[in-house]
């Protein structure tokens, strides 16, 4: 069978220009499969690349308790109707379930948020690859 789950979009809309949009689906989190929490890998259909839509992937951590929203690219303009298949969502197991955090932390439902501070590296450009 199919490793990944189509991913419709909850709505109709108009990308205009090629800023990256969040756009809603059905799916609500958290995604549990068989009784058991699980992550997953939300990417895009090779149906909606070859169109010019692009799916910018994304990772659903197994405790996000939000709707599950795509980040859309396109080279506009691209009218999408609601219902319309644009990604798929890839389920993962939950392998880290049994390692205790550095810190405790609350998830909510805003997605597209850190827990933490990010990691950024900085390069000299006269000292780059």
């Amino acid at each position: 069978g199919s490793v990944g789950l189509d991913v419709a979009t909850a709505i109709s809309f108009t990308l205009l220009d090629q800023k990256p949009q969040k756009v809603p689906t059905r799916i609500r989190g958290p995604l549990i499969i068989n009784g058991q929490l699980h992550g997953a890998l939300l990417i895009g259909r090779s149906s909606s690349s070859i169109k010019g839509l692009n799916i910018i992937p994304g990772l659903i951590d197994a405790d996000f308790t939000g709707i599950v929203q795509l980040i859309l690219q396109v080279f506009p303009p691209l009218q999408i109707l609601e219902g319309s298949k644009v990604a798929q969502l890839v389920p993962l197991n939950q392998l880290t379930c049994d390692i205790t955090p550095a810190t405790s932390r609350t998830r909510d439902d805003r997605g597209f948020a850190s827990t933490g501070p990010a990691a950024m590296l900085t390069m000299s450009m006269n000292r780059r690859p």
